[in-house]
């Protein structure tokens, strides 16, 4: 800092406001310090600084395997955008396994690198209950709606986006329609199970068919084989896009045609949606909003603000070609 400071011709303590962001450095001597810089090849050592500011300015986040997944994966792309921007090293902890002992590794892994807050991206209710049970001693969100974790969420409401999905294909005439679940332990699952019951409950019609499975398209495909081989289904609402393209597969092989024969709505608008032929009718998660709106609430009550509190986003239905009314 001290050889910035020489080659800028500014004092130590200038060369350190600029890079804390000081509001009171004009833009000229911000602009010659950060020249110095870059002809220096300085970069600021993160240890140091934590050790004169008793902060380590680090986010962690606390993932299970489902990291994998389109939805995790966006959501810790955006945490991570969202945490540079506001000057904050995002640490991920991926869980081993689901075990009270892993749950208690990996939350042990994150304090370790003395972070300032966790954000907890976990589907089951079994690692929010650790983790509210472990008195962490630091602010934390999930990204996931339980029991255990309701007063610190900031999730999509699972239950209206897939009432809204159903409606959408009991208003266009459909009264059989089939449901592809995901893993009965994953709380999104559960939710979007929920909401369908619940719709097809306020139409007064019976709940025909749920299947749980893996999110797989492999999934989709295999089962719809089966419950696609009559003609009773007219229409199938999957708990996320990939069993959506395994039930297309399975619809072609049949011959049915979507969606003359056959209407199929999804969850979550995965990029390739609307390039699934035809386009498929989705409800959107925007799970870029959800990742930087954890960082914000999160940094907010990090320095100082209001303690985060329970918010469920809403999602939004996207209507593309693979709904029609009934033959």
């Amino acid at each position: 800092m001290r050889d910035v400071a020489a080659l800028a011709g500014v004092s130590h303590q200038t060369v350190s406001r600029v890079l804390n962001g000081h509001e009171s450095i004009r833009d000229a001597t911000r602009e010659r310090v950060q020249r110095a810089m870059d002809e220096l090849n300085y970069r600021p050592n993160r240890a140091a600084r934590a050790l004169v500011t008793a902060r380590s300015r680090t986010i962690g986040v606390l993932s299970t395997s489902a990291a994998a997944l389109y939805g995790p994966v966006s959501s810790i792309n955006a945490i991570q955008d969202a945490g540079r921007e506001a000057g904050y090293y995002i640490a991920v902890a991926q869980l081993a396994d689901l075990t009270p002992a892993g749950i208690e590794a990996g939350i042990d892994h994150l304090l370790a690198q003395a972070v300032e807050g966790i954000i907890v991206i976990a589907p089951q209710e079994v690692v929010l209950e650790q983790v509210a049970a472990a008195r962490i001693g630091v602010p934390y969100i999930t990204l996931q709606s339980g029991t255990a974790s309701i007063d610190r969420e900031l999730s999509v409401d699972q239950v209206a986006g897939a009432r809204a999905a159903t409606r959408h294909l009991i208003d266009l005439g459909h009264r059989t329609i089939a449901h592809l679940a995901g893993p009965l332990e994953w709380f999104e699952a559960q939710a979007r199970r929920a909401g369908y019951e619940q719709e097809l409950a306020a139409a007064g019609l019976p709940v025909p068919v749920v299947l749980h499975g893996d999110w797989t398209a492999e999934f989709g495909y295999r089962s719809s084989l089966q419950l696609l081989a009559g003609r009773e289904v007219t229409a199938v609402f999957t708990s996320n896009d990939q069993m959506a393209l395994g039930v297309y597969h399975a619809a072609h092989e049949l011959g049915r045609t979507i969606p003359g024969d056959l209407s199929v709505v999804g969850f979550d608008d995965i990029p390739e949606a609307a390039h699934f032929w035809p386009p498929l009718t989705t409800v959107l998660q925007d799970f870029t909003v959800l990742g930087r709106g954890s960082v914000e609430r999160l940094v907010a009550e990090i320095e100082g603000g209001a303690e985060a509190t329970g918010t469920s986003i809403q999602p939004d239905l996207v209507v593309r070609a693979s709904t029609a009314a009934p033959r």
